[in-house]
């Protein structure tokens, strides 16, 4: 432990796990460590028996359940889109080879109680429930518009310009109504509420692109998930390392800081590991974190798929702010024995929003209602964090706690924005040579 690094990873949620090992890509010599015995941190899956210990203090549970090595049971579950950057993350830093991963088989949207999928073609717009009929053809409008758009072809453009015009006028150029808006910007864009409908369309339109292209890729949902539980990825980055060091079940005693509150090392017992920087998890960071609200979560152990969602194995429910009468959205996460996270009869509906009152249970009963019969259900409330600065002076780079979405849209911004606060320089994922290109090289070297 009298080693010294070029960066420590404390925590191993998502984001840490990208990041060390982007930065073990590059070259850099990172000691990764974690309190936990578990990988994943805030993000972990837990089987039957942690889950029980977590929520009731006991290890004891109906045998009706089944097995506890059957399930894997996602504290924070998040699908990912099918042609996002983080999956290129992934697959850039070889975790893919240790992961697989399936189709999320739906992605739908709930307005006056009732749910449907997303249209996310022509074709789906015009057979779409979602659309009165007039509406299916300003939608298809406005999807052939999205998908023909071009920036060096002013043809394409409609007289629209995506850096200037913000999306409410670009929804008005269109004609389309508050439906339309409804589920194009939080179902098909994934925004947190309507704000973005002031800003400049140009990041609206490019993450609908995001969302019809994943679709495109894979067929039926833009979605993908890990079989075995969102703890697979930070396992994924542990057997992927490239010269890094992990280390579960290590306290972490102090951060140790010089007299101009520089990092200098992270402190372990008796042992204090010093490293150029220190990238970490809130938790690990009390003092350097301000809370900005709290998300309320319900995992609710069912015996049958969500009703009305076509009996798929798997799917996402979005209940847009205004249809819950709220200022946030509601996300719904359902995965089943098809993704190895529970035994086969079961499926897992993970709940989640930001919380606005003082009964946050209250507050995701909207959702509770869509499920049908609950075998069990658990609810928690955690608080959400940000950092009090950006650690250019510090080189203390701190993650934001995970938000209310099911999806890692939100996470993988803050990946980026780390990065960049680090290096000085975008993330920009390349394609990496194959052995077989590093070897020619090498001899044409020589």
């Amino acid at each position: 432990m009298d080693e010294e690094y070029d960066v420590i990873v404390l925590g191993t949620g998502l984001t840490e796990c990208v990041l060390s090992g982007v930065l073990s890509v590059e070259g850099k010599k990172v000691l990764h460590v974690d309190r936990n015995e578990y990988y994943g941190g805030d993000c972990a899956s837990l089987n039957l028996t942690q889950l029980f210990r977590k929520f009731r203090g006991t290890e004891t549970h109906p045998e009706s359940l089944g097995r506890d090595r059957d399930y894997n049971v996602d504290l924070i579950p998040k699908f990912m889109m099918a042609n996002e950057e983080l999956v290129k993350v992934l697959i850039y830093t070889d975790v893919t080879r240790y992961i697989e991963f399936k189709l999320i088989s739906g992605s739908m949207v709930c307005r006056k109680d009732v749910i449907n999928k997303v249209p996310a073609t022509v074709t789906e717009a015009l057979a779409s429930p979602l659309l009165g009929f007039f509406e299916k053809r300003r939608a298809k409008k406005f999807l052939e518009f999205v998908s023909g758009y071009k920036d060096d072809d002013p043809s394409t453009h409609e007289n629209l310009d995506l850096d200037k015009h913000t999306m409410v006028e670009v929804y008005d150029h269109f004609g389309l109504d508050q439906n339309s808006q409804e589920f194009i910007g939080h179902a098909m864009a994934l925004h947190l509420n309507d704000s973005y409908k002031q800003e400049p369309a140009r990041e609206t339109i490019n993450r609908i692109l995001l969302y019809v292209s994943s679709v495109a890729r894979y067929g039926s949902s833009p979605y993908i998930y890990p079989l075995y539980g969102l703890s697979e990825l930070p396992q994924g980055f542990a057997s992927a390392i490239h010269g890094g060091t992990y280390m579960l079940n290590t306290p972490v005693d102090e951060i140790v800081r010089d007299e101009n509150g520089k990092f200098v090392g992270v402190k372990s017992g008796d042992s204090i590991v010093k490293a150029k920087l220190v990238i970490g998890d809130p938790s690990y960071f009390k003092d350097s974190v301000k809370a900005t609200g709290k998300v309320v979560r319900s995992i609710c152990l069912l015996q049958h798929p969500i009703p009305n969602s076509d009996d798929t194995d798997s799917t996402q429910i979005i209940i847009p702010q205004n249809q819950a009468n709220r200022k946030h959205d509601i996300y719904i996460a359902c995965v089943s024995s098809a993704h190895n996270v529970c035994p086969k009869g079961f499926w897992v509906a993970s709940i989640s929003t930001i919380v606005e009152t003082d009964n946050p249970s209250q507050e995701i009963e909207a959702a509770i209602q869509l499920l049908g019969p609950i075998t069990e259900r658990f609810d928690y409330v955690s608080e959400t964090f940000v950092p009090l600065n950006d650690g250019d002076n510090s080189q203390i780079f701190i993650s934001k706690s995970y938000d209310s979405t099911s999806h890692f849209v939100s996470v993988h911004e803050d990946i980026k924005d780390i990065y960049r606060r680090i290096s000085g320089t975008e993330l920009v994922i390349k394609k990496r040579a194959t052995i077989e290109e590093e070897q020619a090289a090498f001899e044409a070297a020589q």
